[in-house]
């Protein structure tokens, strides 16, 4: 090391910003160049460098001036380098995340989602019910009404009520087969 590096050093310490200055012009591109070897992309490169000149200036009282500055940036830069690196594993790690649960909600909102045939022919299926039977099954599934209200809105009673949707989910089931035990839940929407 040269003794006018010392000097330098111990200046910088001290927060002359000159010798800042000095340190920066002398050793940004050789910095640059040995980083770009890591990163490979110069504008991240340029960025690291100028970031851990920044740290060094923040941290300039812990520097000692009877070290070689070169290999102390080297290795301060190659350490922001690897979290640089590290960060950048972590966010495309959440990012592959948080894609692979859209595209699994997306499935199996397609896959649960009944077509548009099946659609139709629950609905056809609600209308052939009995009157008063696709009444309580109507209240029942796209109002969300319990039994006892059913029964206050349509002046009957409970038990009715109860005997009406029976009999109407057994005509679905018989009209709808299969079908309904899978998509039952989605016949509240058509």
């Amino acid at each position: 090391m040269v003794i006018d590096e010392v000097q330098l050093l111990k200046a910088f310490a001290k927060g002359d910003k000159k010798a800042f200055e000095k340190l920066f012009k002398e050793y940004y591109d050789p910095a640059c160049r040995y980083v770009i070897r890591i990163i490979r992309d110069q504008d991240t490169t340029e960025e690291i460098v100028q970031a851990t000149f920044v740290n060094l200036w923040e941290k300039r009282e812990m520097i000692r001036s009877d070290i070689s500055f070169r290999s102390y940036l080297f290795r301060a830069a190659y350490n922001t380098a690897l979290n640089y690196i590290k960060h950048r594993k972590v966010v495309a790690r959440h990012v592959a995340s948080k894609q692979d649960r859209i595209e699994e909600v997306r499935r199996n909102f397609v896959s649960h989602q009944p077509d548009f045939e099946l659609q139709k022919r629950i609905k056809n299926a609600v209308e052939e019910l009995p009157t008063q039977c696709q009444r309580v099954f109507r209240l029942s599934r796209e109002e969300g009404l319990k039994y006892h209200e059913i029964a206050d809105e349509l002046g009957i009673s409970k038990k009715t009520v109860e005997v009406h949707m029976g009999k109407a989910l057994k005509m679905l089931r018989e009209s709808l087969g299969d079908y309904l035990t899978i998509f039952l839940p989605l016949i509240f929407f058509w």
